[in-house]
């Protein structure tokens, strides 16, 4: 499967708040926010400048976009991009919405993970905005 993909431009948090927490303002700032609550957290995906610091998070992050919208029949879209990158050692987080799936990798393995990703057949579009 080849894929097209495209990076966000701002730096991305990946937050973790108390199950019971309200959903946070802040949660909604920038060009792409993801919340997901569970029993056991609240998990919040957003624009880093936009999370307070007494917010536990892990921080630096960048998102692949993959083009879409994507058929709900399709199989093996994520494993096409988190196999090879796995073999190579990149670590991801992945947030799939109901058109297509972001996938985060730290701003630091972006130009490795890019190389990984075209070697693996996929392309990169320019950035989305």
């Amino acid at each position: 499967m080849n894929l097209r993909l495209s990076i966000l431009p701002e730096r991305l948090a990946v937050c973790r708040l108390a199950a019971s927490d309200a959903v946070p303002a802040w949660a909604a700032s920038g060009s792409f926010s993801s919340v997901t609550r569970t029993p056991a957290e609240l998990s919040i995906v957003c624009a880093e400048a936009a999370v307070p610091g007494s917010v536990g998070r892990e921080s630096g992050f960048r998102a692949y976009v993959v083009a879409g919208p994507l058929d709900f029949g399709l199989t093996g879209v994520i494993a096409s991009l988190t196999e090879p990158l796995a073999r190579a050692g990149v670590p991801v987080f992945v947030v799939s919405t109901f058109d297509t799936d972001y996938l985060l990798v730290r701003e630091e393995r972006l130009e490795e993970a890019s190389a990984v990703l075209r070697r693996a057949g996929h392309s990169m579009a320019p950035a989305a905005v």
